[in-house]
């Protein structure tokens, strides 16, 4: 008997019922400022991930043991930015109504003020941590208050002050720096104090969004909007396993992959790995049901 070709994340294959983490795609990026492309990005991963080892070296442990549950990419209104942010919110909703974790593949990174916005309505004392190139804490853009450049700014209004902390930056415009000043913690250039903000966030819920620029395009060229002076890739992977490892993280994204603008697919296994080491991650911590 054949059976229906059902593409997954590596391993990700186990029973709905049965899993932590929910993974799930959200292919939109109409809100892009520069280089658009990042609607592929989820599919991109999904597919080259069977191009690495379900093993991490790193942190001895296999996505054959972990239960995870890859429901796809959803299929989101391109003309409609509202009703996409909506149709995102809607299913982190329902993921969140069965006690699991979501996990998204954007997208660009607007993508994550819907699933945020559903995480919110069920922790309200979330905190916000960011690893980005970009604070994307203006206010508008071209007028647009719906913008990948905005997003961090639409999930302030939710979360308010002293909730936010941001890794990585190392662009904004001025308007942008001098107001994080005032409703953020942001930590320009790299992760130093990121083990101080682990222990402060210890036990609280965290909702952890990674925009995969915070990687310096040497290593990551597949992004809509490559900022020079990034991280490499192995302070990233630290990074993201202390947060999930170590966090009561209760909803996280991976965004800004551009797979075609790097045909040699290298930013697209390093999208895979950070997502693997996010997932194994995930494995020493204690979702807390609600």
């Amino acid at each position: 008997m054949l059976n229906k070709n059902i593409e997954t994340f590596l391993c990700c294959d186990g029973e709905y019922q049965d899993a932590d983490t929910v993974l799930f795609g959200a292919p939109f990026d109409s809100t892009t400022s520069y280089r658009p492309g990042t609607r592929f990005g989820s599919s991109a991963i999904r597919r080259e991930s069977f191009g690495i080892e379900s093993y991490s070296p790193y942190q001895g442990k296999d996505l054959e043991d972990v239960r995870i549950f890859d429901s796809g990419d959803l299929e989101l209104c391109f003309g409609d930015t509202k009703l996409a942010l909506q149709q995102i919110q809607k299913h982190t909703a329902e993921i969140l109504r069965d006690n699991k974790r979501p996990f998204m593949l954007g997208g660009e990174h607007l993508v994550t003020l819907g699933a945020f916005r559903a995480v919110y309505e069920v922790y309200p004392e979330v905190s916000i941590l960011h690893f980005d190139a970009h604070a994307d804490l203006r206010d508008e853009y071209l007028g647009a208050a719906l913008s990948h450049a905005c997003v961090i700014r639409r999930c302030w209004e939710l979360a308010g002050d002293e909730k936010i902390y941001q890794y990585g930056i190392r662009s904004g415009d001025r308007a942008e720096f001098q107001w994080g000043r005032e409703h953020v913690r942001t930590h320009c250039f790299d992760f130093a104090g990121l083990e101080q903000t682990v222990c402060r966030l210890k036990d609280k819920p965290v909702y952890f969004t990674v925009d995969l620029d915070v990687l310096d395009p040497s290593v990551f060229p597949g992004t809509g909007t490559p900022e020079p002076g990034g991280v490499s890739f192995d302070e990233l992977r630290k990074a993201v396993t202390m947060v999930c490892s170590e966090l009561k993280v209760v909803g996280c994204d991976v965004n800004e992959l551009s797979p075609h603008y790097d045909m040699s697919g290298i930013s697209t296994a390093a999208a895979c790995k950070i997502v693997r080491e996010m997932l194994l991650g995930f494995s020493d911590s204690t979702l807390e049901r609600v």
